[in-house]
């Protein structure tokens, strides 16, 4: 499991984008294309146990996850429970070789991007829909 975080002109915390991914070379990847996208803060696990760590300490805004993790076959379980673990449902996008695989009412929870993708789509995409609601952008404007 590994944090990175942006310092320029970036809120501290928001936003926070969680990558469920296995693949060490898309991770990063992904990484850097959430970072330059402009995520504040991006963390990567390899597991779905990392992952449900991480949401147990922290607050995501957004997750991107793989369907088919070395410890698990069902990765969207993982957005399942991300949306009852927190205040507010993070934003989901699903990441996998075999899109036929995801069941239809997972779909519905976010977009599905089919390996091999362009990360730096799916980081653009991700970041534009995560646009700060009123009480965000009070908040960061008190700060």
């Amino acid at each position: 499991m590994s944090e990175t975080s942006q310092s320029h002109s970036k809120p501290a915390r928001w936003p926070h984008v969680v990558v469920v991914e296995d693949e060490a070379i898309l991770a990063m990847a992904l990484e850097d294309a959430l970072l330059r996208a402009g995520a504040a803060r991006v963390t990567v696990c390899s597991a779905m146990s990392d992952a449900l760590e991480v949401l147990e300490r922290t607050r995501a805004d957004a997750l991107v996850l793989d369907v088919h993790l070395a410890d698990r076959d069902d990765g969207w379980a993982l957005a399942e429970l991300a949306a009852v673990l927190g205040a507010r449902r993070p934003s989901i996008a699903f990441s996998t070789g075999t899109p036929e695989a995801i069941p239809e009412e997972v779909r519905a929870m976010g977009p599905v991007y089919a390996k091999p993708y362009d990360c730096d789509v799916l980081a653009d995409e991700m970041i534009a829909s995560l646009s700060p609601g009123l009480v965000d952008r009070l908040r960061e404007a008190l700060r």
